[in-house]
């Protein structure tokens, strides 16, 4: 649950009237009391009631007697307002149990005490089924004022026992939630109205801030991204500080009407231009087609898949800045996966994106340089479009961070970034499912001679005893076969490069652990093939680096010929 404590001066009788009243957008609707200091107050019910006005009047008259008998000593901005909304995904209370926690919340906040004779008026209205509001008159029976302050925490604090109490969502909150808050910032009442009269489904703020992720995924300097965003369609001005310096950047839609600007902090934290130059500038470089064609370079689709395979390990153990920078980056890839993406997927990877931006964007301070090199792969990216195959590879290993994330986000109890988390792998899943099979199905078309076959099975009883079995009755075996003659060409040991893909990932919880071979010997096949000297001394240590699904007394069961060491792609 969530609570939101305003002061909004010394008109309760206009507090009261727009909580009665049919709002804006008609979306009031069945107001009512369930709550008060008395059960005997006048209901004022829904606004086109008979009657209404004059309710509203006696209620009114009633929250501000003690305001009128303190006089010159009522304190100024009498009325507090506070509003408590149940998560989207909790159950509808009841009147009663929405009653109970307006009671507690006005005993926490020192509004009106349990069992305190003299607390504070107060009535807790609903006129909708995942909120209640509160609001009080801040003069005391005594006519002193309450001992309401620090009341934002104390009432944080009654919502954590109000969740467990009545098993509803948990929130996390105070310091310990700082790496479970989202950096989004909301679109206002406003906003959402005007978009729902123009036809839109997203309000201004969030298309704005869908076109500025994803131009930032794609830039590689300040220049660029600023020319992005003037290609997307959106009207830019810069703010430059007498120094000269950049100072600051605003961004609208063009199809908007009179334009309406917003700052990139305005659209969320991490947007701002301080945060998007350390972005920017924390970059390793990579390879490009203008890079030396003397010097093997690895496709920056498997330099972004080997750095996103180690984002899990450093979310498990790097430090909060550090594990920020990744998950922010990792964020920029889902961004940019769209426009690399056939038609048909595009959609599924929009709203995975979007839907990662409340899984992991927090309020700690990220470390950018920890998360150069899968900066540096996303820019080379580029320069070198991705196959089918380069795609579902990432697409793979996207969807192991997302349930990492899903996984620390539990242990944190950070419920609304498990829900977002859920919501990104439903996405990314659905999108892999779509491209996989064509990949798989390329990959396969491959297939070497039976002798090859034969030998490739030996190695994988050798090496994966335990899964054998399962994967020469897969899809994807025939995939399998022709990535491990594509490794076996570029210089590498079929039985090695078999055993490394089977060390990095566990494979006893793999829908597929064929599939997930097949993605990580492509990414191995593509570095260099070790020398003489370097096979031998793996060799040497293999039995100290076997893992235990392995056989430790079967080393790799084949050696490439001569001819094809030291050979790459």
């Amino acid at each position: 649950m969530i609570a939101n404590i305003v002061k909004p001066g010394n008109k309760t009788y206009g507090v009261l009237a727009y909580l009665f009243d049919k709002g804006r957008a008609n979306e009031h609707t069945d107001q009512h009391i369930v709550a008060s200091w008395d059960n005997f107050i006048p209901d004022p019910g829904p606004w086109d009631s008979p009657g209404h006005k004059q309710r509203l009047g006696q209620l009114t008259q009633a929250l501000d007697l003690r305001v009128k008998q303190a006089g010159d000593k009522a304190p100024e901005g009498h009325v507090w307002h506070c509003s408590v909304r149940a998560a989207p995904e909790d159950r509808v209370l009841t009147d009663a149990e929405w009653a109970t926690i307006a009671r507690r919340m006005v005993d926490a906040t020192g509004i009106a005490p349990d069992g305190d004779p003299d607390g504070c008026r107060w009535v807790a209205v609903r006129h909708a089924e995942d909120h209640i509001h509160i609001v009080a008159t801040k003069v005391r029976g005594d006519l002193r004022p309450p001992r309401n302050w620090n009341d934002y925490r104390r009432a944080m604090n009654e919502l954590t026992a109000v969740e467990e109490d009545f098993g509803l969502t948990r929130v996390g909150r105070g310091p310990e939630a700082a790496a479970g808050t989202s950096a989004v910032k909301r679109s206002t009442r406003a906003e959402q109205e005007k978009a729902k009269r123009r036809g839109h489904d997203k309000t201004a703020r969030e298309r704005l801030r869908h076109i500025v992720r994803t131009a930032l995924s794609h830039a590689k300097d300040l220049e660029e991204f600023f020319n992005l965003l003037a290609d997307a369609g959106l009207h830019v001005e810069t703010r430059t500080l007498p120094s000269g310096d950049l100072g600051g950047y605003k961004v609208a839609l063009s199809d908007d009407g009179t334009p309406i600007w917003f700052s990139g902090s305005s659209l969320a934290t991490d947007l701002s231009l301080p945060q998007i130059q350390q972005r920017l500038t924390a970059t390793e470089a990579q390879s490009t087609a203008a890079s030396s064609a003397r010097q093997h370079r690895p496709s920056p689709w498997h330099v972004a898949t080997a750095a996103a395979e180690r984002i899990p390990h450093h979310l498990a153990h790097a430090d909060d800045g550090a594990v920020q920078a990744h998950l922010t980056v990792f964020g920029e890839v889902l961004y940019a996966l769209p426009a690399h993406a056939p038609v048909r997927l595009q959609a599924e990877l929009h709203r995975a994106a979007a839907a990662f931006e409340h899984a992991a964007h927090t309020r700690a301070r990220a470390d950018h340089q920890h998360a150069r090199a899968l900066r540096g792969a996303l820019k080379a990216m580029h320069y070198q479009p991705a196959d089918h195959t380069g795609l579902a590879m990432l697409l793979d290993a996207a969807i192991l961070v997302v349930l990492a994330v899903q996984r620390r986000s539990a242990l944190h109890h950070h419920d609304r970034q498990v829900a977002a988390a859920h919501q990104t792998l439903t996405h990314l899943q659905a999108a892999y499912d779509q491209i996989a099979p064509t990949s798989l199905t390329e990959l396969g078309r491959h297939y070497p001679s039976d002798n090859t076959v034969h030998r490739y099975v030996r190695a994988l009883h050798e090496v994966l005893p335990r899964h054998a079995k399962q994967i020469l009755t897969e899809n994807a075996w025939s995939a399998l076969t022709a990535a491990l003659v594509a490794a076996e060409a570029a210089g590498h040991n079929p039985a090695t490069v078999l055993r490394q893909a089977a060390q990095h990932r566990p494979l006893d919880d793999a829908k597929s652990a064929s599939e997930v071979l097949v993605w990580r010997i492509q990414r191995l096949g593509d570095r260099h093939a070790p020398g003489p000297g370097a096979r031998a001394a793996q060799a040497r240590r293999l039995p100290a680096q076997t893992a235990p699904q392995t056989d430790p007394g079967l080393p790799g069961a084949y050696t490439p010929p001569t001819s094809h060491a030291g050979r790459s792609r």
